[in-house]
């Protein structure tokens, strides 16, 4: 196929999450209050374990904070556009618009798995080597882990991004979604992409899943130590993980719904990727705070000393 007789595609259209007047109405109103709640949400996080002491000592706090801070990326690549567009005909978006959605995607959403990897490495070692917690957890190691974790994310994404934007694009431009997800961008290219979308996928479901299993074998190993060294085990063990369990549950879920059947034409794949983009960022602070007696107590301190100041 001769690809210099193809105009390049400049845009990609957009078709959002419905074409109904009336419930795009309700979706501006909805969401926008929703992305609010996400943002304040996760910045208080961040500046309670600022401004206390002894969460910021803490390595399970500081950890905290950095998913948070990702987690506010995470809501944001994309969601302040839906926004907009649901007051919008035609809901357009520049091929470099679409190629950085792409990136932020992916660098965000890579990092934030490594991340809940380490969360779990530490509740591993909090639970069972507790005399040996804050030398193998120190701060040098946490701001490893957390570099580590930045820097798969950044080279999982570019992989991604470096193939997607030297495909030849020529027509359609429409995507069937709220911003430009790679399973169905890569189709619109003009030319047989099936060998390497495949790849491409396998990298992100790859991703998934590895980190998913070290997370199931990281908590079966913490319910096992904890059952055997303490009486009624399982229950301490479900009260100390339960969070982070249902922070697992609610990102890698649909992300490896998506990557693992990326074919599929079911309009699941929408809501699917509004949980993950928009519902998990605003649950993760509620689950964490509404949970943890130490981060209500250091927001009120917060709070009060706020209040006295003024």
């Amino acid at each position: 196929m001769d690809l210099q007789n193809y105009s390049l595609v400049s845009e990609f259209v957009l078709h959002g999450l419905c074409s109904s007047r009336y419930l795009q109405n309700f979706f501006f109103i909805f969401f926008s209050s929703i992305y609010v709640a996400i943002m304040l949400g996760n910045v208080l996080i961040v500046i309670t374990v600022i401004s206390a002491p002894n969460l910021y000592s803490s390595p399970m706090y500081f950890l905290l904070g950095n998913l948070s801070f990702l987690d506010m990326w995470l809501a944001s690549f994309a969601t302040p556009k839906m926004i907009r567009d649901f007051l919008s005909d035609r809901k357009l978006i520049s091929f470099e618009g679409c190629m950085v959605q792409i990136f932020l995607l992916h660098f965000t959403g890579g990092a934030e798995m490594v991340l809940l990897v380490t969360m779990a490495y530490d509740r591993y070692v909090a639970i069972c080597k507790p005399l040996h917690y804050m030398t193998m957890m120190s701060r040098q190691t946490c701001i490893k882990l957390v570099l580590i974790s930045w820097v798969i994310g950044f080279l999982h994404s570019i992989s991604q991004v470096a193939f997607t934007v030297n495909l030849p694009y020529c027509g359609p431009n429409e995507v069937d979604n709220f911003f430009c997800d790679l399973p169905l961008v890569i189709k619109l290219a003009c030319m047989d992409t099936y060998v390497l979308g495949i790849l491409m996928i396998s990298d992100s479901g790859l991703l998934s899943t590895s980190c998913f299993l070290l997370l199931l074998i990281s908590y079966a190993v913490i319910f096992l130590t904890v059952q055997q060294r303490v009486a009624g085990g399982v229950a301490k063990a479900l009260s100390t993980c339960s969070a982070y369990i249902m922070v697992v549950t609610l990102f890698f879920g649909p992300c490896i719904f998506i990557y693992v059947w990326p074919f599929s034409r079911f309009s699941v794949d929408k809501l699917l990727s509004v949980f993950y983009t928009i519902f998990t960022p605003l649950l993760n602070p509620l689950i964490y705070t509404l949970r943890n007696e130490e981060m209500k107590s250091a927001m009120k301190k917060l709070w009060n000393g706020r209040v006295t100041f003024h």
